[in-house]
């Protein structure tokens, strides 16, 4: 079995697919992920995250 690879989603994504990506990846429901960004977005370190994980993690192939 090939273990799972975290990729930025190509079909769920709203903005950069790091949201949809990472509910693929947990299998969780993205809208989940999305408001927890929401959040801890609040805090300020929560936006600068969700860009520099949307430079580093590759998009879906």
């Amino acid at each position: 079995m090939e273990p799972k690879k975290l990729y930025r989603s190509r079909t769920n994504r709203m903005i950069c697919g790091v949201c949809g990506g990472l509910g693929e990846y947990m299998n969780i429901d993205p809208t989940i992920i999305r408001l927890l960004l929401v959040l801890i977005a609040f805090t300020g370190a929560g936006i600068l995250a969700y860009f520099i994980a949307a430079i580093i993690i590759p998009d879906e192939y």
